[in-house]
């Protein structure tokens, strides 16, 4: 009897078929979501290019990964261009990117810049890196848009980013903003969009892993444990696990504003406000429902500590 060309074992057949099962659901959710944010926000239109940017993370690989998929049987013709700027961080692997985007067959380009020089020179040791390589890297990155002809420059941003942006700004910033899913970028130029908009993090994990990303650590902001950010990020993670769906109503409730319940003067005309007569379904009794009335004791609460503010994270 040759064993050698016997037939897989039953139990390791059924795990094969499970996971090729979860695998293709996770895929069909993720195009479904972000053709949605894309159609939602008419993020993408006939004849744009788009400049992906790429930094070697698991969302900005997905993001590209996906978008490819999408344009193979989107009803509109548009080009992706994937760029990656390389910071010059020490042990940067420069040939990651290009080699897997000559595999894919991904038009690309890389701009050298050294900003991570820069950073560390202007930046004092224990201080926050973010807001300056961000602003370094994002002008950067509108130049670059600006010399490839690009109408529209994709970011990786995903929902639990901008969850967390909104708690960051309310916490420490005393202001009720967020990450929008499409904005008219700094310099009025060009036209930033976020495709991931609708995703779950935890699904470009699992995406990441299934898909075998060439992932490349930042040695930046990536490293540093103590931020707000990380610390923000964790506490809604914990949220999740014993509440799930908390995180996507708070996603949800950015694009079910009420100024009338709130207490911007600006949005809404508070001070000249008078009774009209007729009925208001967004009068008192829109609080005759609220949930946040049932009593404390069924939920325990979730403690979190937060390092000290520094508003360069906020924005």
């Amino acid at each position: 009897m040759d064993l050698s060309t016997s037939a897989p074992e039953p139990h390791t057949d059924k795990l094969a078929r499970k996971a090729a099962f979860e695998s293709n659901k996770l895929s069909k959710r993720l195009h479904r979501q972000v053709g949605q944010a894309i159609t939602d926000f008419q993020m993408i239109e006939n004849g744009d290019k788009v400049m992906v940017c790429l930094s070697g993370g698991k969302d900005s690989y997905a993001l590209l990964d996906i978008l490819l998929s999408l344009r193979q049987r989107a009803p509109i013709d548009f080009d992706i261009v994937a760029v990656n700027l390389d910071q010059k961080q020490p042990g940067f692997p420069a040939d990651v990117l290009p080699n897997y985007l000559s595999q894919r067959g991904v038009a690309f380009h890389i701009e050298n810049q050294d900003t991570y020089s820069i950073v560390k020179r202007l930046v004092p040791e224990g201080k926050t890196l973010c807001s300056l390589c961000s602003r370094l890297r994002r002008g950067i990155l509108y130049r670059v848009a600006g010399e490839l002809g690009a109408t529209k420059i994709a970011l990786g941003h995903h929902r639990d980013d901008m969850v967390v942006t909104l708690l960051m700004n309310m916490f420490f910033g005393a202001r009720l903003k967020g990450m929008p899913a499409k904005l008219v970028s700094d310099d009025g130029k060009h036209v930033v969009i976020r495709p991931l908009a609708y995703v779950a993090e935890v699904d470009l994990e699992r995406w990441a892993h299934i898909r075998a990303f060439p992932i490349i650590p930042c040695s930046l902001c990536g490293s540093q444990d103590n931020l707000q950010r990380v610390q923000v990020k964790k506490m809604i993670r914990d949220w999740e696990r014993q509440y799930p769906g908390r995180i996507d109503n708070l996603f949800r409730s950015m694009g079910h504003v009420v100024p009338s319940h709130l207490m911007d003067r600006n949005l809404y005309p508070f001070t000249t406000l008078q009774p009209t007569g007729v009925e208001d379904p967004l009068g008192d009794r829109a609080f005759d429902d609220d949930e946040g009335c049932a009593p404390s004791s069924l939920e325990q609460p979730v403690s979190f500590t937060l390092p000290p503010f520094s508003d360069e994270e906020a924005t």
